[in-house]
């Protein structure tokens, strides 16, 4: 098995390097291991979303911390891959509730903002950055903000611009990288890449978004699927259970995954 240290130095790689980084967020250890057997899988990330609606729990730190550490310690004990986490905005305790990730074998973070005041957002960063030092792994933090999931009705061009500054302030107290859910366009997604660095800025991959190798062309890190990977395999089932109602069966072509 690899090590904690090594899937840490893998992870920050992955994000460091010029080809884009694509995850396919999981969110349990079935999941997990259907994406980690399938070719071009080099790391894998949960979703908080997904793994909170699988246990009855509406998104929002409403699932208990210690049943998320629980989820996320047995994907990451499932797989010999990097495991980065959805941990939420850390659940009041950003520093320890890395930690605890860490010690279930975490070696990567989202760690978003909803919003807060920024002073005490780059604490909460600042804190969970510690806690990869103090564990001796480069551990890989990406520092989320919602500025776009909760822009509202403001002016696009006023979130992008508080976006950029949030952004800033996260990677000089030592984010690895930066995470801007939303619907952005290429020129947004450009602007974020001129002002904070290639290789830096991650997005989520959404209907309708910047296709992946225009991203890769603009410099972005990572993109992942949040939620919507789960809710593809909602999708799936429920058109099942519909083909089965209406006198039909099993679609052609489906796998034994487990």
């Amino acid at each position: 098995m690899t090590s904690n240290a090594d899937k840490a130095r893998e992870l920050l790689r992955l994000h460091t390097d010029p080809e884009l980084l694509l995850v396919v967020n999981v969110w349990d250890v079935i999941t997990a291991k259907v994406v980690a057997d399938t070719p071009g899988t080099k790391a894998l990330a949960t979703a908080s979303h997904s793994i909170a609606a699988s246990y009855g729990y509406p998104d929002g730190e409403q699932i208990p911390r210690d049943l998320m550490i629980e989820a996320v310690g047995r994907i990451a004990a499932a797989v010999d891959l990097p495991v980065t986490a959805d941990l939420e905005g850390g659940y009041g305790d950003a520093g320890e509730t890395v930690s605890r990730a860490i010690d279930v074998g975490i070696v990567g973070a989202n760690l978003e903002d909803q919003m807060k005041p920024l002073a005490d957002s780059v604490r909460a960063v600042e804190a969970a950055v510690a806690a990869g030092e103090r564990a001796g792994i480069p551990f890989v933090l990406n520092a989320r903000t919602d500025a776009f999931v909760k822009a509202g009705d403001r002016d696009p061009q006023e979130v992008l611009d508080e976006a950029a500054a949030r952004g800033r302030a996260y990677l000089d107290a030592g984010a690895s990288t930066f995470f801007v859910p939303g619907p952005l366009d290429e020129a947004m997604v450009s602007r974020l890449v001129d002002e904070l660095g290639p290789q830096k800025v991650n997005v989520i991959g959404i209907p309708g978004s910047v296709p992946l190798a225009r991203l890769q062309e603009l410099g972005v890190a990572r993109v992942s699927y949040g939620p919507w990977s789960q809710n593809v395999a909602l999708t799936a089932l429920a058109e099942l259970a519909e083909d089965v109602y209406a006198g039909g069966g099993l679609p052609e072509g489906t796998r034994k995954l487990n």
